[in-house]
């Protein structure tokens, strides 16, 4: 019983490291009326976003949409990047976990009036 036990800890243990490892971070900063990071390339899989607001002046955000669709329309935003909490000046806070397919899509923020940028999955 003793090793049935231990054998199910380890692969348990094993299950959620590789669970771990398969989503990964994508981190940004905003400056005011833009984002440092001026285009992503990324392979296909599973991220969180983390988005820091560098002394912006107001609360910023970060809205993902597939490339060809109508960016100011909300029903095209892939709503899981949004971040869970408005970032605050000097601040950061995350997305939650985004499937990325192959494909290009462009990122802005809205609140912080931000250029659209390109993020490349390949």
């Amino acid at each position: 019983m003793k090793k049935l036990i231990t054998a199910f800890l380890f692969i348990l243990a094993i299950t959620f490291s590789a669970q771990a490892q398969q989503v990964k971070t994508v981190s940004l900063e905003q400056t005011k009326g833009e984002f440092t990071q001026k285009g992503i390339t990324l392979s296909e899989g599973s991220y969180v976003f983390n988005i820091s607001n560098n002394d912006v002046g107001t609360d910023v955000g970060f809205v993902l949409v597939p490339e060809g669709k109508d960016a100011s329309d909300a029903k095209n935003h892939i709503k899981t990047a949004y971040v869970t909490k408005v970032v605050a000046n000097g601040k950061t806070e995350s997305s939650k976990t985004v499937a990325l397919k192959r494909g290009t899509y462009k990122y802005f923020c809205p609140l912080n009036k931000t250029p659209q940028y390109t993020l490349v999955v390949e």
